[in-house]
């Protein structure tokens, strides 16, 4: 799905977008024609309201987007998304109400409240478009807009027709549109080539397990990105409850937003050296699945307690990370759904991160306000090492307890990564009703932060 900017064009609508508080204003300087037709209306300018306005003859003339009260608009996320879903279908342009600092912001949720997921059914997103107004970098934020719309089509894609061969396609398109390098490591080689974390949790499945590889650009520091590519998530031998298993399809939520983010990087032509790492699996039963009490010997070489089959994620992750490291790179960002205990915390809409690198976490925090993309910094807790020491292995997949969950997961990762940077997101890659730029569903959760703070955090 393309959403991009309209042309810029002579027929286009002027749109005013007017705060309520400013519409009194605003109509004072008006003629009273509009005046009268504002009024007849009952247009107030409550966030989400539209209004087409028609001239002398009956022609339109121009629009207003109702942008509501400042108390209003802090509770969404992209609010003038909500009046192009109102707009009919026609082109826009923004020609007064809205401040430059929230031009780029605005612009790409009106963008994305064009998406819509149609792969099996007529849907359709907001119809009206918009020209990109001066001053704001369309091609960056299309490119944003884009990014966001293939991880939600990856995430929203049910596992039947989105498993580790699926996945590995679409890294592999990914590779052809930009001109990078893939291959993958799949089944049994994965431990010829040692990576027998990743066998393991993913032997039971029909589909071989795999570790795709996608590598871009040839200068610049070197960025890695791991995303957990678990493609369906049954729980294992510990099998979840229906009722958790039922958006398990979205368990492949961290390598659909590791995807976004390097079509950004790559389509923004940033200078890195962009490694892209996702162990793809489903986490099946079967009469060779791994078994809880089982110790597995890692990459790294450390060895692992499982005393739960549904912790898998951390193990397929670990191995990549452990392959990450050797490379030596200036930077390591993994992205998993891999805790319940994360959506306690902070629930659905924040996407925390972990890191002992304090420029990386600050530069993280104040550019993800700019790009309405909302994280939240949680601490590697060193006094809780010893619960995932489980003493027969060097190290327990899933502590006992139920303390601190998302932390331990995050120190357990840790452990796999050596003395390069290090930031680890815990997202959860859903969104789970309708917002203005926000369908329900698959959801970008972290990618544009951590984006727009590449350049602090790699001296671009």
């Amino acid at each position: 799905m393309t959403l991009s900017f309209a042309p810029s064009s002579d027929t286009s609508l002027p749109l005013h977008v007017i705060a309520q508080p400013d519409l009194e204003g605003w109509l004072q300087e008006q003629p009273q024609h509009v005046q009268s037709w504002v009024a007849a209306n009952g247009f107030s300018a409550a966030l989400g309201q539209s209004q087409l306005l028609p001239d002398k003859n009956g022609a339109a003339e121009m629009a207003l987007a109702g942008y509501g009260t400042e108390a209003k608009r802090a509770r969404k996320r992209f609010p003038l998304a909500a009046a192009a879903l109102s707009l009919p279908e026609g082109t826009y342009h923004i020609a007064s109400g809205l401040p430059s600092d929230l031009l780029e912001v605005e612009c790409l949720g009106w963008l994305l409240a064009g998406y819509a997921f149609d792969r099996y059914a007529i849907q359709s997103g907001g119809s009206a478009a918009l020209v990109a107004p001066d001053g704001v970098d369309a091609a960056r934020i299309e490119a944003m807009a884009q990014a966001e719309a293939l991880t939600r089509d990856l995430v929203n894609t049910p596992a039947s027709d989105m498993g580790p061969a699926q996945m590995q396609q679409a890294v592999e398109s990914m590779a052809d549109e930009f001109g990078a390098t893939c291959s993958t490591v799949l089944g049994d080689t994965l431990l010829d080539q040692n990576f027998p974390m990743i066998h393991t949790v993913g032997r039971a499945a029909d589909q071989a397990p795999r570790l795709i590889e996608l590598n871009w650009g040839n200068s610049g520091p070197k960025l890695t990105l791991v995303g957990k590519g678990v493609c369906f998530d049954t729980g294992g031998l510990n099998l979840k409850p229906g009722a958790s298993m039922g958006l398990m399809k979205k368990d492949m939520g961290g390598a659909a937003n590791v995807l976004g983010l390097a079509h950004m990087i790559m389509a923004l032509d940033l200078p890195v050296q962009l490694r892209v790492l996702i162990p793809a699996v489903e986490n099946a039963v079967a009469g060779n699945a791994f078994r809880p009490g089982d110790i597995l010997t890692s990459r790294k070489g450390l060895t692992v307690e499982i005393n739960n089959t549904d912790a898998e994620g951390r193990l397929v992750l670990a191995d990549a990370l452990a392959l990450a490291d050797e490379g030596e790179p200036d930077l390591v960002i993994s992205m998993a759904t891999l805790t319940g205990a994360a959506r306690v915390a902070v629930g659905p809409d924040l996407a925390p991160f972990y890191t002992d690198d304090e420029s990386c976490a600050t530069a993280l925090s104040q550019s993800a306000k700019a790009s309405a993309d909302p994280v939240w910094r949680l601490p590697f807790h060193a006094p809780y090492e010893a619960m995932i020491e489980p003493g027969i292995a060097d190290l327990d997949n899933a502590p006992s307890g139920g303390f601190a969950g998302s932390i331990t997961a995050a120190l357990f990762l840790r452990r796999f990564v050596g003395s390069c940077r290090y930031v680890h997101f815990d997202i959860y890659a859903w969104q789970p009703s309708t917002e203005p730029g926000h369908s329900k569903g698959g959801l970008g959760q972290g990618p544009r932060a951590i984006l727009n703070a590449l350049p602090e955090m790699l001296g671009l």
